[in-house]
């Protein structure tokens, strides 16, 4: 092997330590959905890549999709939407959650157009959120096993939010603006 050649691997590898490897570790990480439970807005084997540093510039927001390791087992990650922030109160019966929160002491029903046609029924539940904790809940309410199970997600347990899905057919579509972070 010419000296030139191994220089050019020995700046390969420099380039993936000092570039690649930091990015993927702090800024983005790719995820595989696997289950039911975000249906019909996510499915089994739709790739996705998760946005880590999101999460440390700006407050996880209501409608976020996040992955995160679940209180229930250490060792899997969940992937679920914010339904309820920190500091709320949110009261769940049927198809409607209630949010009670500074901005809106009297409350508000929660709109979401994301779950339009599904048909599921909550069970009565009110559930108050402290300050470090978030209720999170599959898109696909029936099959979801999510925060009316386990309780409120603590905000240290989320590991980044959805920036990007891959369809298996390898279109990008854009989840969240960048923008605005």
């Amino acid at each position: 092997m010419k000296k030139i050649e191994f220089l050019e691997i020995i700046e390969i590898i420099l380039t993936f330590l000092l570039v690649f490897l930091p990015v993927r570790i702090f800024i983005f990480e790719p995820f595989i959905v696997m289950g039911e439970s975000m249906e019909p807005n996510f499915h089994t084997a739709d790739y996705l890549i998760i946005c880590k540093i999101c999460i440390k510039i700006k407050e996880p927001q209501r409608g976020d999709v996040i992955i995160f390791r679940p209180p229930v087992d250490e060792k899997k990650y969940y992937i679920k939407r914010i339904i309820g922030l920190p500091g709320e109160t949110l009261y769940l019966k049927g198809k409607d959650i209630y949010i009670y929160n500074k901005e809106n002491p009297n409350g508000f029903k929660l709109q979401e157009p994301y779950l339009e046609g599904e048909n599921f029924n909550l069970e009565e539940e009110r559930v108050q959120l402290k300050e470090d904790e978030y209720f999170v809940l599959g898109d696909n309410r029936e099959e979801s096993f999510d925060s009316r199970k386990w309780g409120p997600l603590k905000k240290d347990r989320i590991i980044g939010k959805v920036a990007f899905k891959l369809s298996p057919l390898g279109k990008i579509i854009r989840i969240i603006k960048f923008n605005n972070i």
